[in-house]
């Protein structure tokens, strides 16, 4: 697959303070791809690099092909950004706002197809101000790609959503990755980092600690099981066989039986901490 972002040896720092440090990374084409890290990891300096709105101190970095840092407008056309607020075109309407940014692009969405795709139809002579905060979230996903962006950087994009109008944003990006855009996510929501991205970076104290699948990340699939009953509980990497034996010593049935591995969130939390 031809890579859509490659980074070696990424550097940035504030005063005496390393924000990111020496990262390296690359996201294909077609991805979807999300960054996790605590307030403060260095998640957003290197997002905003990427996006060529933050310099950088050292390190290479290419874009579709391009260095951010000398990027023109016709890079710029190509990649989508919808930042955590939402837009503030308040009296206009959804419509009428999709039109005004369409005419910025030589090859746009058509307006009123991407209204349909984000799910507004029944919204779109509405005023922005009259919309909720999932609808304006779908308003700022349908502005970050009118013009057919092929990457888009979607930052925190369900902060304050409640949990239908969360699930309901996902169906939306994961119909805009089957269209074959590459998506890059940053988000505080583990869930929300499972269901859609197929890799995942963990980045802690401006270095990439975890790099793979939701699944597999950090050793998850092959961590022990936690085998609970009513009156017990062990940690065991044959968990199979453990619950075997129990059903022996109960004849069966065996009461309060749980079997759970590490969550993603068990992994991350791990992952961040501060080293002793």
């Amino acid at each position: 697959m031809t890579q859509a972002i490659h980074v070696r040896g990424l550097t940035k720092r504030y005063g005496d303070v390393p924000a990111v440090a020496g990262l390296d990374l690359d996201i294909q084409q077609g991805e979807v791809f999300a960054i996790l890290g605590p307030n403060g990891a260095g998640k957003s300096t290197t997002v905003e690099i990427l996006e060529g709105y933050r310099s950088r101190d050292s390190g290479e970095v290419s874009v579709l092909g391009t260095d951010p840092a000398r990027a023109d407008r016709h890079w710029r056309s190509r990649i989508g950004i919808v930042l955590q607020t939402a837009t503030d075109a308040a009296e206009l309407s959804v419509r009428e706002t999709l039109r005004h940014f369409a005419k910025y692009y030589a090859d746009p969405r058509d307006p009123e197809e991407l209204i349909a795709k984000v799910g507004l139809t029944e919204s779109a002579g509405k005023r922005i101000r009259q919309l909720s905060g999932g609808q304006r979230r779908r308003v700022d996903v349908a502005l970050g790609v009118i013009g057919r962006p092929e990457l888009l950087f979607l930052d925190e994009p369900t902060t304050g959503f409640d949990p239908e109008a969360r699930r309901q944003f996902w169906e939306l990006i994961e119909g805009l990755a089957d269209d074959g855009t590459t998506i890059v996510l940053t988000t505080h929501y583990l869930e929300e980092a499972e269901s859609l991205a197929g890799r995942v970076a963990v980045i802690a104290r401006g270095q990439m600690v975890a790099l793979g699948d939701p699944a597999n990340l950090g050793g998850r699939a092959t961590a022990k099981a936690r085998v609970t009953w009513a009156d017990g509980s062990v940690e065991t990497d044959t968990p199979t066989k453990t619950v075997l034996e129990l059903s022996r010593r109960f004849d069966g049935e065996i009461p309060g039986l749980t079997v759970t591995r590490p969550t993603l969130e068990d992994v991350y939390l791990r992952l961040i901490e501060q080293p002793s």
